[in-house]
């Protein structure tokens, strides 16, 4: 008996009770860097891992490493990766994700940079994570290319590849080259790939799975909600986007091109507070979010918004709330 289709808004919601994909399953490789960034890794293969529950043999994945050793991520923890990074490795690729992190050390080895090169001559998409732009960069595969990297490495990159364009967006997709600078950026960036090579069905349906589950890092931008001038929206932006690692006043304002001083009377005009106090509102914030929406334990929450122990995170969550985190009331469904 065939099987009736779902129509309009129930179709995304269904998508598991569609007939397998007879398509051929896309290949991606993952480049694991030392201190690669776990979550920026997770957010974009998790879209794709999501994606193959909905329509089954979209996506098949393969992790590689530079030598046969294990790889740390910045958290600490240490994926042994499926393959050493080869030459032979490129002809099973159709894409190549270069996973970098913020403790990442910015070194290209002249095998690493023949590699990405050969990479770049077959014609895949090249894709970096966090700081894995720079290693595009430094292979001269992001000239003329539009391309984001975490906000520390920026001025490296720029200098690197001056005829890239290098932005502050959470991600970008320019052609066959697409980067990221945040684990919230990875994802989207993921979800918009998949979009162009599927439909929005689809990635409506990866989104309504993963809507708790998938992200610490996704949140609503609170710039989009409040009225402030240009300048101050780019800080903000930059602030949303490095909740793990905050950035310290005199680099938010090297990155925005303003001086401390400038930005202090910019909070205080437009927002009636300080940077610092702002940001960690933000923080804590979000920290509720997670608290309240995920299933992830205290000290994960307090991490991912960049505290530094439990006793600070405690002490800064009562004074904001009235209570402890710990009795945060759990609303996941």
């Amino acid at each position: 008996m065939q099987r009736r289709q779902f129509s309009g808004g129930m179709k995304k919601n269904n998508l598991h009770a569609s007939a397998g994909s007879t398509d051929t399953p896309v290949r991606a490789g993952f480049l694991l860097l030392e201190h690669f960034s776990l979550p920026a890794f997770t957010q974009a293969l998790d879209a794709l891992v999501t994606a193959n529950l909905l329509r089954a043999g979209l996506f098949s994945s393969r992790t590689f490493g530079l030598d046969d050793a294990q790889v740390l991520s910045d958290l600490g923890l240490v994926i042994r990766p499926d393959a050493v990074f080869e030459k032979g490795c490129l002809d099973g690729l159709d894409i190549l994700f270069v996973c970098g992190g913020y403790r990442t050390e910015l070194k290209a080895s002249e095998q690493l940079v023949e590699l990405l090169r050969a990479a770049g001559q077959t014609g895949m998409t090249l894709a970096g994570l966090w700081n894995g732009a720079w290693f595009l960069g430094s292979a001269g595969l992001l000239q003329g290319y539009r391309c984001a990297i975490h906000p520390e490495h920026r001025p490296a990159l720029a200098e690197m590849a001056r005829s890239a364009q290098v932005t502050s967006e959470p991600f970008v997709i320019d052609r066959d080259r697409l980067t990221a600078s945040s684990p919230a950026g990875a994802f989207q960036m993921a979800l918009e790939w998949i979009k162009a090579l599927h439909d929005k069905a689809l990635v409506e349906g990866i989104e309504d799975i993963l809507a708790f589950e998938a992200s610490r890092y996704r949140r609503i931008k609170p710039a989009e909600n409040i009225c402030v001038s240009a300048p101050l929206r780019e800080v903000i932006t930059l602030m949303d986007a490095n909740l793990e690692e905050p950035l310290a006043l005199e680099q938010l304002a090297t990155y925005a091109a303003r001086s401390r001083r400038q930005l202090e009377r910019l909070f205080k005009e437009q927002l009636g507070t300080t940077p610092q106090r702002y940001y960690l509102e933000l923080r804590l914030t979000e920290a509720r979010r997670l608290l309240q929406h995920t299933e992830l334990s205290q000290v994960e929450v307090l991490v991912a918004c960049g505290f530094v122990s439990p006793s600070h995170f405690s002490k800064c969550y009562s004074a904001f709330f009235g209570y402890r985190p710990s009795r945060e009331v759990r609303r996941v469904k």
